[in-house]
């Protein structure tokens, strides 16, 4: 299998995360990085650089202001006195359409849901090419490849068109999908992160040209709490092209495939063409998160659920935080869909 990752990604290091009030390490480490890569490479994966489409792709669903906000944020706070390293917001506005202020604290409140998401240096560099990363692999499935594996990261699926949050700024996976739409394919984005894809649902809400499924623990009580319960199904022309499947918190492997069932079966029922996964490993069992409990046999499962769809795979890596079988679990991932294929 086809593999992307450009080396530009190592240079975005958030150090902070509040949680519960407390001021805690960031999970998102550029640990990760070297971790995946290993894991891919040992379900075998050939890794290339990804080419620069440019801003284009990522336009095509970040609003300008928005991408302006990124990429000058940074530079901006450091001109405060007293600022922090990193951006961190401390007010928010109460509704989208609240004025939009001049101050780069009040936009860092305005563009960032919460507090751990912090910029910092090389954020903006690292994300650029962690969707770029997404873009090129895109560009292999459009050409023929039947899967590839997208090493982006930081990764994306709670970042709206204009709001980033819980470690995510550009929306991969939906960039990715974007780009197949508008190369005529007809896309579903299934996302097995153990949180809900809160950003990739916002953004497609209200369309029917790209479907959007959600495996998650339940957000009544986990991470993003306000976005991904089951009753949400999309509005408007998007009405009836977004599912969410809510799990109870521990789920293991065999209720888990059985609502991953459930997911595909929708995926037929649109006239899917081709899937992209937002690859979260973060439902592992060994997960520091401990929303979900997949080992990895049931890893191997779900890849090997996608690969019997006999439709072309984009797997976009999203969430999956340090652990002893971080690595392990995209290899089984990756190595299930290739022993079914």
């Amino acid at each position: 299998m086809k593999a992307v990752f450009d080396d530009r990604q190592w240079v975005h290091d958030p150090q902070h995360f509040m949680a519960n009030g407390a001021l805690q390490p960031n999970p998102e480490q550029p640990r990760r990085i070297e971790i995946l890569t290993a894991g891919a490479e040992a379900a075998g994966c050939t890794f290339r650089a990804p080419d620069d489409a440019g801003l284009g792709p990522i336009a095509a669903l970040h609003s300008p202001e928005y991408l302006t906000f990124l990429e000058t944020i940074y530079p901006r706070w450091q001109r405060i006195e007293g600022a922090g390293a990193e951006v961190i917001p401390n007010i928010h506005p109460a509704s989208r359409t609240d004025s939009y202020p001049k101050s780069a604290v009040g936009q860092a409140g305005f563009h960032q849901a919460d507090t751990a998401c912090p910029i910092a240096a090389g954020t903006w560099e690292a994300a650029y090419w962690s969707a770029q990363t997404a873009i090129t692999a895109a560009d292999l499935i459009r050409g023929g490849e039947r899967a590839v594996y997208a090493l982006s990261r930081p990764p994306g699926h709670h970042a709206f068109g204009d709001l980033a949050g819980g470690f995510c700024f550009l929306n991969n996976s939906g960039i990715a999908a974007e780009r197949l739409r508008a190369a005529g394919l007809r896309p579903a984005i299934v996302d097995v992160d153990v949180h809900h894809g809160n950003g990739t649902q916002g953004i497609f809400y209200d369309r029917d040209d790209v479907l959007t499924v959600s495996i998650h623990a339940d957000p009544a009580r986990f991470y993003p709490f306000f976005w991904g319960h089951a009753q949400e199904r999309g509005e408007g022309r998007g009405l009836g092209f977004n599912l969410n499947l809510p799990l109870p918190r521990k789920t293991g492997d065999d209720d888990y495939m059985a609502t991953l069932d459930t997911a595909l079966q929708r995926v037929r029922s649109f006239g899917t063409d081709v899937i992209v996964v937002a690859l979260g490993l973060d439902a592992s069992i060994d997960d520091p998160f401990q929303g979900l409990a997949v080992t990895q046999e049931g890893f191997a499962r779900i890849g090997a659920a996608f690969a019997e769809t006999g439709l072309p795979v984009l797997f976009v890596q999203e969430g999956g935080y340090v652990s002893d079988t971080l690595g392990a679990n995209l290899t089984r991932v990756l190595g299930g869909f290739q022993e079914a294929a």
